[in-house]
């Protein structure tokens, strides 16, 4: 795997979709148990298709885990960044939706695929207020050593995941970037029609 692809694996990885209500068993008491227990959910996640309804329930299940763990709200008012306050409620959550279904059958599959056996090393936590950063490294059997950063932030007592950073690029931003590009090379209506399509090819 080339090094511009596992940028865009966490590219997609950081298209953190809708979050309900955090059941119990997400909670994680740190920083890194929280990393621990998203990346598991993940791993958990069939990515071969056609899927049998037991491996959908069983996907269903894990990405709700998964999903439980980030900070859905705050990742996508900052992926779209100036244009999200230009969007009404209901514009806003349709957003949040959108995202949602992209992390679910786009997002989750794939990162499925990147992790799969791989070795994960931890570094030691580094802790800055309410905010943390998990360091760890996949051993990637092309690339190698793959270093990676989990950002999290602590809101009643949850600590969940808000960006993801590869190379020291924060892929929060990546795709804003990209997001940006195609509202002011076209319009708001077009970057959600280029997210649904993508969403519907990857139900299909």
């Amino acid at each position: 795997m080339k090094r511009p692809q596992i940028l865009h694996l966490f590219a997609i990885l950081t298209l953190f979709g809708l979050v309900g209500p955090t059941p119990d068993s997400a909670l994680a008491d740190s920083p890194k148990a929280a990393v621990q227990q998203l990346l598991q959910s993940i791993k958990q996640v069939h990515h071969q298709k056609p899927l049998t309804p037991e491996q959908q329930h069983s996907n269903d299940q894990a990405s709700s885990q998964a999903l439980s763990l980030m900070d859905v709200r705050q990742v996508s008012q900052k992926t779209l960044g100036k244009y999200w306050k230009e969007r009404n409620q209901k514009e806003q959550e349709d957003f949040v939706q959108l995202l949602g279904g992209l992390f679910r059958y786009v997002a989750f599959p794939n990162s499925s695929k990147f992790f799969g056996e791989m070795h994960i090393d931890y570094a030691d936590t580094q802790m800055e207020g309410t905010t943390a950063t998990v360091p760890l490294t996949v051993q990637h059997p092309d690339e190698g050593a793959v270093g990676i950063d989990f950002v999290l932030e602590q809101n009643s007592a949850r600590w969940r995941v808000v960006d993801v950073i590869l190379d020291g690029v924060s892929m929060r931003n990546n795709l804003r970037t990209q997001f940006y590009k195609v509202i002011k090379k076209n319009d708001y209506a077009e970057l959600l029609r280029r997210m649904q399509k993508k969403l519907n090819d990857a139900k299909k």
